[in-house]
This record gives structure tokens, C-alpha cells and sequence, in this order.
């Protein structure tokens, strides 16, 4: 079965940066996605980003594009989310999400994945 486990959540001031890291099992390498989605309390769940383990390519949300970026090392089977300029409301558990189906497919489907990592608690705050 495909296992996710997040780490690299904290708490980080405004403007700070943290970096996800998702490591993979179970889970082709070299075909369909990963991607990272985020929940705020009493919020629904939303996207954050994806990117395709065959091709590496890169999907955003609006409201994380330009500040957030989204990488591989499929040698290792891990995804990383670099997340920059942290705001506030980017306070959420972080959630590791697979899938076999490319990003464009994952994206285009509401950011629909088949399976899911526990989550990282990411705190922005001062």
C-alpha cells in the first residue's frame, strides 16, 4: 500500500520559510503525482501543489504561486514543498497526497488524490 509521511511543519514567523518534506512508499516512482493540499481549521481542504514523478511538472494554487515551490528526488522518493514568504493564512496541517494519475489529471479533477499522509501542523505567527 502507498505509505505518506510528512515532516517539517513548525511555527515560523510572517516572512519566514519552511521546507515539507513527504517521503513515499509504495508508490511508482516513475509515473503519476504528488502533491501537497492544506486544511485551516474550519476550512475546507485546498490544493497547494503538485508535481508529476514522470515529467516534474508543477502545479500550483493561486494563492501559494510565486512563493511556495514544489520538487522531487525520486531517488530518494521524497517530494519537498519550499514554502517562502509565509503568511499567516497559510496556517494549515499540510498534507503528503498521491496518485497514479498524472498532475494534469489530479489538478484538473479538483485536486483529487487517492491517498493521503497524516499531515504537518505549519504555524505562522509572531
Amino acid at each position: 500500500q502507498v505509505q505518506l509521511v510528512e515532516s517539517g511543519g513548525g511555527l515560523v514567523q510572517p516572512g519566514g520559510s519552511l521546507r515539507l518534506s513527504c517521503a513515499a512508499t509504495g508508490f511508482e516512482p516513475d509515473s503519476g503525482a504528488i502533491g501537497w493540499l492544506r486544511q485551516a481549521p474550519g476550512k475546507e481542504r485546498e490544493g497547494v501543489a503538485c508535481i508529476s514523478t514522470s515529467d516534474a511538472t508543477e502545479y500550483y494554487s493561486d494563492s501559494v504561486r510565486g512563493r511556495f515551490t514544489i520538487s522531487r528526488d525520486n531517488a530518494k522518493n521524497t517530494v519537498y514543498l519550499q514554502m517562502n514568504s509565509l503568511k499567516p493564512d497559510d496556517t494549515a496541517v499540510y498534507y503528503c497526497a498521491a496518485d497514479p494519475s498524472h498532475c494534469a489529471v489530479v489538478f484538473y479533477a479538483g485536486w483529487a488524490f487517492d491517498s493521503w499522509g497524516q499531515g504537518t501542523q505549519v504555524t505562522v505567527s509572531s
